[in-house]
């Protein structure tokens, strides 16, 4: 057995580590992989040539280098709690979906682009958490399907929103509602907020639960984001704060679809 520890600068969420795991799903010599987000370090036990292991990482372009190898007797710890941590990241994937259509609902009503570009990016997530409780057993190729059809999705929406933010910009349109922008934004704040919570109580180092954690607060942020363009809208009585903070989260949006289709690759 061997030891190889990789030093990966552009692995920060989860959907870096699906690239990784996918791109090395058909590497037959591979017997574990450890995911360290944080310190974006990758340990892989392997059987075979660590060389052509770094040679299929640096296809990804994520900027990967080999730290170190070495034959080890180290024994491979599977987790027994895979079971717990696959239900509490369904609970995440429910909570994320279900604001998804909360907050694209109330933003088309609200007149409001940056709820309905937050409710993309909760949409982005929905679909790297589903990817990542995809069946142990499913084919690298359907994963790589699903990947492929979500980006182009999620990429085409994102693209309709930017879309829709040029029209408003140029054309003369109602003003957002500030007040449901403040209140669902809030309440997907609540929600973002109980999804950390529970992904740090589970006191978990597997890596796509760190990830989850890096990528939920991270959400909690751009709700922040709209909640102050409401305010804005409020005192400025423009729409131009809405449009600003809608346009940001939809390239976000966009740099995601992106970086989910490299999975398909």
């Amino acid at each position: 057995m061997r030891k190889a520890i990789f030093h990966i600068s552009k692995m920060d969420c989860p959907s870096e580590e699906q690239m990784i795991r996918m791109k090395l799903s058909d590497y037959d010599s591979i017997q574990h992989l450890d995911f360290e987000i944080q310190d974006r370090k990758l340990t892989v036990m392997h059987l075979g040539n660590s060389t052509e292991i770094l040679n299929l990482l640096e296809e990804l372009k994520l900027d990967t280098k080999l730290v170190s190898e070495s034959k080890t007797t180290e024994s491979i710890n599977y987790s027994t709690d895979s079971k717990k941590e696959r239900k509490l990241l369904w609970a995440v994937l429910l909570i994320n979906f279900s604001f998804f259509v909360i907050e694209i609902l109330f933003g088309w009503i609200s007149k409001s682009m940056g709820l309905v570009a937050d409710s993309l990016d909760m949409l982005a997530d929905s679909i790297v958490y589903a990817l990542s409780l995809m069946a142990v057993g499913q084919s690298a190729i359907r994963k790589k399907n699903v990947a492929k059809w979500s980006g182009y999705f999620q990429l085409l929406l994102a693209l309709i929103g930017l879309v829709e933010v040029i029209r408003r910009f140029i054309g003369s349109e109602e003003m957002p509602v500030f007040q449901t922008m403040i209140i669902i934004s809030f309440l997907a704040l609540i929600a973002n907020g109980l999804s950390l919570y529970l992904i740090q109580k589970s006191k978990s180092k597997e890596a796509h639960m760190q990830a989850s954690a890096i990528f939920t607060s991270n959400d909690i942020i751009i709700n922040i984001s709209v909640i102050v363009a409401g305010t804005l809208v409020y005192f400025t009585s423009s729409q131009i704060p809405d449009l600003a903070i809608g346009s940001i989260v939809f390239l976000i949006v966009i740099q995601g679809a992106f970086r989910i289709l490299k999975l398909a690759k």
